[in-house]
């Protein structure tokens, strides 16, 4: 290990299951054995043997993820060590990383940065998950055993810092659909579209992605829908919160692995992995938000664009000087902001802006999706050298922000991409109002149809509160014109307001 080597990219792998349990448990993947496959597949693109690895980290799976989850097929305690037993590695550090789909992107420039410092020569990143085998074993009543363990010792990093106050979970944003659904109508409110519009735009965008998912071999729903399917209700397409139908929301009955090596490139030279294999990391940049209420705007995301600037200022690249991308796409929202941090039209620019197919069509793998990402920007890049590929990871609601920059190229020297940026800027949160502007909404739907209303609104003064929709506010808030801009009474009970157009 030398202090100020370049690190580079040199091994991906990628690993899909579409066991369904219709012929019994023979075949079930767990989450150990996806990304051990991923993971002996990027070992094998590089030709080098898991020994080589002395750093390995895991992406932490959905079931670690959430407070209290249960583990219906038994508790693997350690992943990233029994990782490494399965891989025949000993590494000197493993990891399990912290909740979020930024963490792929940020362990990649994380690693990157330990090698340029001399303090890691070979790592591994390897992730998974096995929802769908899970969905699909209890549904069949087949019992599963992911039971496992090792004595290796691992940085457990935990839940990281909770993204939702109290005041957003009293008023129903405890699930991404709902939150995201807040930002996407005020999205459309801006760009002045009816929900219909806004629905076919959302539509258009991703029927290119489900193309994209359609041709690739580890794709977890290969079917091209096209715009006109994606915006029209069916009993395959529903509403979930208003405007997404289930085509518009991240999928995450999901049986997908996979690994990315980062190396250093003197090692890399000792090894004599060829020229061919490697991708280099060109620029990188992180940011935080802050939680939800509390943001300036509901219709953009800052940190995106922090995290680009920072990325394209170490590259000493502009959006334009990038051919291809893989923007994190749980929800249209999350790509149209993408976009405009960047300076892109999402419908009408020619350029890829996914690789793998997205999350509704490729698959959701939960925190794990931009390794998927990283594996297929890496394939790309190696077939066309003179290109640069941009991947943005995306974790939270738009909290926080992850952006790589890569080449087949190699640059003229690595800068280290540091800690996360983070905001100071926010805006009060009145928790007992009276009244206000309708800032933004959705409409919650369950199987019955429309169930309930959660709204913003911003306060004479500026500040924001939330809301559930009173029952007879509905009616309106299911019209396809937008209310954003109506002004709302407000009552407080507890700790949860309703509104109440005036």
């Amino acid at each position: 290990m030398a202090k100020g080597d370049m690190p580079v990219l040199v091994g991906v792998g990628q690993a899909v299951s579409h066991w369904d349990g219709a012929a019994g448990p023979s075949g079930a993947p767990s989450p150990l054995s996806l990304a051990a496959d991923a993971s002996r597949t990027a070992l094998a693109d590089a030709g080098l043997a898991g020994s080589e690895v002395d750093t390995l980290a895991f992406v932490r799976i959905f079931e670690d993820s959430v407070p209290s989850a249960p583990h219906p097929h038994g508790h693997n305690t350690n992943l990233p060590g029994t990782l490494a037993r399965e891989i025949g590695a000993s590494p000197a550090r493993l990891i399990y990383s912290t909740v979020g789909g930024q963490s792929p992107q940020s362990l990649v420039s994380e690693f990157a940065d330990a090698i340029h410092a001399g303090e890691a020569d070979c790592a591994l990143i390897a992730g998974s998950e096995a929802i769908g085998a899970s969905k699909a074993a209890r549904r069949a009543g087949i019992t599963l055993d992911w039971a496992d363990g090792s004595d290796l010792a691992f940085d457990d990093r935990g839940m990281g810092t909770p993204l939702l106050s109290r005041h957003e979970i009293k008023h129903g944003l405890v699930a991404a659909p709902n939150i995201y659904a807040l930002f996407e109508t005020a999205i459309a409110a801006r760009e002045g579209r009816a929900r219909s519009a806004h629905r076919a735009a959302m539509s258009s965008l991703f029927a290119k992605f489900s193309a994209v998912a359609a041709e690739n071999p580890y794709a977890q729903f290969p079917t091209a829908r096209s715009a006109d399917w994606l915006a029209t209700p069916s009993k395959e397409n529903y509403e979930l919160a208003d405007p997404f139908l289930k085509w518009h929301v991240a999928q995450d009955a999901v049986n997908q692995g996979a690994a990315v090596l980062v190396m250093s490139e003197s090692r890399a030279d000792a090894l004599g992995i060829p020229a061919g294999k490697r991708v280099y990391l060109h620029g990188g940049g992180e940011a935080h938000d802050t939680v939800i209420s509390e943001r300036p705007h509901l219709d953009r995301s800052r940190a995106m664009y922090m995290a680009y600037l920072r990325a394209m200022s170490q590259a000493r690249r502009m959006a334009g000087d990038i051919q291809v991308f893989d923007l994190y796409s749980c929800f249209p929202c999350a790509v149209t902001s993408a976009c405009e941090a960047l300076g892109l039209d999402p419908l009408g620019d020619p350029r890829p802006l996914t690789m793998t197919g997205g999350l509704p069509f490729f698959g959701g793998p939960g925190n794990n999706y931009s390794l998927h990402g990283i594996a297929s920007m890496v394939e790309r890049l190696r077939a066309a050298p003179e290109t640069y590929g941009l991947l943005l990871a995306n974790g939270g609601w738009m909290t926080k922000e992850a952006v790589g920059i890569y080449a087949a190229t190699r640059p003229d020297d690595y800068i280290p991409v540091g800690a996360p940026g983070s905001f100071h800027e926010t805006v009060a949160v009145a928790e007992t109002p009276e009244g206000g502007v309708l800032e933004t909404y959705t409409v919650l739907h369950g199987r019955a149809g429309p169930e309930r209303g959660i709204a913003a609104c911003r306060t004479e003064s500026g500040a924001r509160f939330l809301a559930f929709a009173s029952p007879e506010m509905l009616t309106e808030l299911r019209e396809d014109e937008s209310q954003v801009g109506r002004p709302v009474a407000a009552t407080t009970q507890g700790e949860t307001n309703t509104v109440t157009f005036k």
